[in-house]
């Protein structure tokens, strides 16, 4: 039965029922296989869960303890922004209390340096005004000296200035007329003598003007020319106009207004000063006119003093005549009281030492000490 029901394919023969049992067996080989791999694998999904489970739990512990940390550092954050906040208000506190300090400081400080520099100003104003003034005044000056007529008016007034200033009214002249019809400036009278010192007041400048602004050596050299012939010319008109034996004394002042161009000519015109030495022309600046005045007053008041000597010698005389009849009277009074002698004796005593003084006064010699001047001088004037 079996032999009629087998499968003969290609020669080989099949058994129906071991082919039954061999697909039986594959099925469920195939069913095993199958249950195993669903069993690894919901295996491998609890695992899988478990390790999320476990994961979880880590990260919600981690969490956790990050929450705590966190909030222990909120709240540490907290804490020190509060001690933060406290200590940057107590620190505006003082930087405001210290800023109003200053500022009231710097506000009192700030106005006194205010009202200060309004004075100040102040007085740089008027200073301000006062140098537009001055300037002013030496552009006045400058048109002044570049005139020649006013420039000699400047050194006519100045001289007269000086010249007015030291000496008394009556012993000088200006503008006087002399015997040949010149016209000097100014003649000062010396007592005792009837000849009087000339002084020029008409001095050029121009060369000198032209040698303080020449900017090379060409112009300088034709200032330096200009210079030596003026001065020289200037030196030879006041010797030749003003040399009068009798009336005018022999050395005669050329005045110089400027003190500058006083030392200018000492310092590089000596030539022109041994000029004037040799024709008895001395050229003075301001400061020498001011010492020659004061030498004339000094010599005046001598005079006047030595005038005075009569008068005291006088006075003296009378005072002598006086003092004899005093002594006479004692005498008469020493007679009619002997009894006091002793008393009469110390009266005649001082009166002898009286007129013993009187007597010496009186022969003070003042003729002999002017004899010796006139003697010096040769011709009765007083020296200079």
């Amino acid at each position: 039965m079996i032999n009629n029901s087998a499968w003969q394919v290609q020669g080989v023969v099949f058994d129906p029922m071991l082919l039954f049992l061999v697909l039986a067996l594959l099925g469920f080989l195939a069913l095993v296989t199958l249950i195993l791999l669903i069993w690894r694998n919901g295996v491998e999904r609890c695992r899988a869960e478990a390790a999320q489970q476990t994961a979880a739990r880590a990260f919600e512990t981690e969490v956790a303890a990050l929450k705590g940390r966190l909030q222990t550092m909120a709240e540490h954050s907290v804490t020190r922004q509060a001690e933060l906040s406290r200590d940057i208000h107590e620190r505006l506190d003082r930087v405001s209390h210290n800023l109003g300090a200053n500022l009231d400081e710097t506000t009192r400080q700030t106005s006194e340096n205010l009202s200060k520099l309004n004075e100040r100003l102040a007085v740089i104003d008027t200073a301000q005004r006062n140098i537009t003034e001055l300037s002013t005044r030496v552009v006045s000056l400058q048109d002044i000296l570049a005139n020649k007529q006013q420039r000699g008016a400047f050194g006519q007034m100045r001289m007269e200035t000086i010249i007015q200033d030291g000496l008394p009214r009556e012993s000088y002249s200006f503008q006087c007329t002399l015997s040949n019809g010149k016209r000097p400036d100014c003649v000062i009278h010396l007592p005792g003598s009837p000849a009087g010192i000339v002084i020029d007041a008409k001095f050029p400048l121009e060369g000198f003007e032209a040698l303080r602004i020449a900017h090379d050596e060409v112009l300088r050299k034709d200032a330096v020319r200009r210079i030596r012939t003026d001065v020289g010319r200037h030196i030879e008109d006041i010797a030749a106009k003003y040399a009068l034996p009798g009336e005018t004394q022999e050395t005669m002042l050329m005045f110089i207004p400027s003190e500058s161009t006083y030392g200018d000519l000492h310092e590089t015109f000596p030539d022109l000063l041994q000029k004037a030495h040799r024709v008895r022309v001395v050229i003075v600046s301001p400061n020498m006119l001011m010492l020659a005045v004061q030498t004339m007053q000094a010599i005046m008041k001598d005079v006047r003093m030595r005038e005075q000597a009569g008068v005291i010698q006088r006075e003296v005389g009378t005072l002598m005549s006086d003092v004899s009849r005093l002594k006479e009277r004692v005498l008469d009074l020493q007679r009619h009281f002997g009894l006091l002698g002793s008393d009469v004796e110390k009266i005649i005593t001082s009166t002898d030492k009286i007129a013993s003084r009187s007597r010496r006064i009186e022969n003070l010699d003042f003729e002999e000490v002017r004899g010796k001047t006139i003697a010096a001088n040769g011709n009765g004037s007083l020296p200079l």
